[in-house]
This record gives C-alpha cells, sequence and structure tokens, in this order.
C-alpha cells in the first residue's frame, strides 16, 4: 500500500464520526426547538463550551515546557480583554512559537 493510499476504515470512520457529530448536533436542536430556555438553565448552557475548551486545552497547556505554559498565559490576558477569537487564538499561536524558538 503506497503512502497516498486511503484505507477504506479509516474513510469509514471519518464518515462515521462525521455523521454521529452531526447527530447529536441536530438532536439537540430537535429536543429543545419548542423549549424556552431562560434564567439559570440559560446561564448553565451557556457556561458548557468554555468549561469543555478549559477542560480539554488546560492539561495540554500545563503538561508542556515552560514556553507552552508562558503561551497559555499570553493567551489568557489576550482573551480577558476581549479581543476577537482569531485574535486570541492568533496571539497563542505567535507566542508559542516565538517562545519555543527563544527557550529551547
Amino acid at each position: 500500500m503506497s503512502a497516498l493510499a486511503l484505507d477504506p476504515y479509516l474513510l469509514i470512520a471519518i464518515v462515521l464520526m462525521g455523521c454521529a457529530t452531526y447527530a447529536t448536533r441536530l438532536s439537540g436542536y430537535l429536543l429543545l426547538r419548542n423549549a424556552r430556555i431562560e434564567g439559570r438553565l440559560k446561564a448553565a448552557l451557556d457556561a458548557v463550551p468554555p468549561a469543555i475548551l478549559t477542560a480539554v486545552i488546560a492539561p495540554a497547556v500545563l503538561m508542556q515546557g515552560w514556553p507552552e505554559r508562558i503561551a497559555g498565559a499570553i493567551t489568557l490576558a489576550v482573551a480577558l480583554l476581549r479581543a476577537p477569537f482569531l485574535v486570541t487564538i492568533g496571539a497563542g499561536v505567535v507566542s508559542v512559537v516565538v517562545l519555543r524558538h527563544l527557550i529551547m
């Protein structure tokens, strides 16, 4: 098998994962399309995406070396300044690249 050949099982896995992702998004819409989400429930649901991102990103940042930790702090500072999302991501990427070059 050449390096550019696509394994059929890999293709099936990718398609099934895409279908599962779409199904979960669609089911949320279908279940809640007629529901009124207000007050505490809205606040709780609004807190879910940042909590999930923190749970995924924080261990990766903290388990690496100092360049990643410092870049994580820089990115957090930019996010706290209410910069646009792409600016925050860009600051994180640029800072980790520069710090890895300088420190390593």
